[in-house]
């Protein structure tokens, strides 16, 4: 088994607070993060925030500051969010700091001299909100095609990265490694969309402005945004540092978690800046889609933005982490409605887990003063079917998340939970506790109940860690060994557990009218 685990988000532009559609490549990628944690292996998570370039450089005069004081200030906003999130990433680097400036100085020196970037003119239209050029063609009705803002003509002197040299390359490394691109349709659009119509060389310094890192040898020159930003994954590890021992440890990444409306400088760039640098590749970059609206994307203008604040404030944290993954399949948009989310906390958590844990609790009270019975190995066929189903399941949901598919790892723990439910109504243990005779039945039954919710805790750790210790504090289980990944398959181990006096709903229902309307007008601001 790998015995460490590299994870990235990408580092976003401090634009004041972060919407849900942020907080989810967060969560996602910490849910991905604490698995494999939890299986054991050593893990290390980077996040942090791009720093650097024009429109930066003109919010912060918008807001009477110098650049580095507004920067920092949003960095402190981002980490209070993900604090509030529990996101535990290891890292949060900021490109102002001089550990990634002056690498990223050593690399754009490389480049020259190895003949990767040269000297020319740029003229193009210039999109200042996406740091990004356009052709004349790839304007979509005189706009920007990404975000559909104005675009600047603009023409400077500028330097330019020779895309074209390592295009052929690319496409073999594509082609050779199946696992680098998920899911598989993205390779087919950066292929047919760019790489085969003709990649062009990009622009990757600017001389308009000069909120960025200089270039060492022309220093009117500084740094545009993706060769600084991208090159962070590295930077933070200490590539190129006096120390390199966390680069030496954890690259490549082995995973990379980014959102579709940069997939294109992931996909394309960023390969090719590390082929250039002679470096592994990451073992896969997961492109995700976005949580839209009923009216599309989430914009301040149309009164639709939600905050993970606002729903965290009122519905708890686990329950926000929870929609949010099991709303957004990775390959396809997600919708958020208020509807949708109180539909979901009610019926997934309410319905079915928590009423789960108190009916359990309850009748451990009621047969077995609370005490949890012993295993019993004299199985009947209804247990023997239960315990190989849900072990099936657990293989199932190994998979999903293997495959990064998310929200389908958390249908196959509900698939679990509504089976388990489904083995109350199969045993009757209101039945059984009615004849003596049936006792050792009633006590395979609690204890295959308790020791299913001991499974489903475990599962659920990586998503909704408190709702996961709350569930092993009711059903007593207090062994740390038996919270963990290694006995998660094992069907004998729980050992004089006692559950809680009086179960404790880990979730009240809501009232859907009066909750629906509260978070539409939080929505309208």
């Amino acid at each position: 088994m790998n015995n460490k685990f590299y994870i990235t988000t990408p580092i976003y532009y401090p634009s004041g607070r972060y919407h849900i559609g942020t907080a989810y490549t967060e969560v996602l990628a910490d849910s991905v993060k604490r698995y494999h944690n939890l299986k054991g292996e050593d893990t290390y998570m980077l996040t942090g925030s791009d720093e650097h370039g024009q429109k930066i450089q003109e919010k912060a005069e918008e807001a009477g500051k110098s650049p580095k004081q507004y920067v920092d200030e949003m960095a402190v906003m981002a980490k209070e969010l993900w604090a509030k999130m529990d996101i535990q990433y290891d890292d949060y680097i900021q490109t102002t700091e001089s550990r990634h400036e002056k690498i990223v100085q050593k690399i754009f020196d490389r480049f020259m001299e190895q003949g990767d970037i040269y000297k020319g003119e740029y003229k193009g239209w210039y999109c200042v909100p996406c740091e990004t050029y356009f052709t004349e063609t790839q304007l979509v009705n005189g706009k920007c095609p990404d975000c559909g803002r104005e675009v600047k003509l603009m023409k400077e002197e500028a330097y330019f990265f020779n895309m074209k040299k390592y295009a052929d390359r690319l496409l073999k490394y594509y082609e050779e490694h199946p696992d680098f691109i998920k899911p598989a349709f993205r390779k087919n659009e950066m292929i047919n969309n760019f790489i085969k119509p003709g990649l062009e060389d990009l622009c990757v310094t600017r001389t308009s402005f000069d909120w960025g890192i200089k270039v060492l040898k022309d220093p009117k020159h500084v740094i545009y945004v993706w060769v600084d930003a991208l090159t962070n994954y590295l930077t933070a590890l200490g590539y190129l540092s006096e120390d390199d021992t966390l680069f030496k440890k954890y690259w490549p990444a082995d995973l990379q978690v980014v959102g579709k409306d940069i997939a294109r400088f992931h996909l394309i760039y960023w390969p090719i800046f590390l082929m250039a640098l002679d470096l592994p590749l990451p073992k896969t970059i997961l492109v995700h889609n976005w949580i839209m609206m009923k009216d599309g994307k989430m914009s301040k203008s149309k009164g639709n933005v939600i905050y993970p604040e606002t729903l965290i404030d009122r519905y708890g944290l686990d329950s926000t982490r929870y929609f949010l993954l099991r709303q957004v399949p990775v390959a396809q948009d997600g919708l958020f409605t208020p509807e949708e989310f109180v539909e979901r906390y009610n019926f997934d958590l309410c319905n079915d887990l928590s009423n789960l844990l108190n009916r359990t609790v309850s009748m451990v009270n009621k047969y077995f003063d609370g005490n949890v019975p012993k295993y019993n190995g004299n199985q009947n066929e209804v247990d023997e079917e239960f315990e190989k189903f849900t072990v099936e399941q657990i293989e199932k949901f190994e998979q999903k998340m293997e495959e990064c598919e998310i929200a389908n790892a958390l249908q196959e723990i509900w698939t679990i939970i509504s089976r388990t439910n489904k083995y109350i109504d199969e045993t009757t243990p209101y039945g059984l506790a009615i004849e003596e005779e049936n006792k050792e039945k009633l006590e395979s039954c609690m204890y295959h109940l308790i020791e299913n919710l001991r499974k489903i805790a475990i599962l659920i750790k990586p998503f909704m860690n408190d709702t996961a210790e709350n569930i092993f504090r009711q059903i007593g289980i207090k062994d740390e060994e038996l919270k963990v990944w290694k006995l998660l398959k094992e069907n004998d181990k729980i050992k004089n557990a006692k559950v809680i006096e009086k179960g404790e709903p880990i979730f009240m229902r809501l009232d859907p009218e009066e909750e629906i309307e509260y978070i539409k007008n939080v929505m309208k601001g």
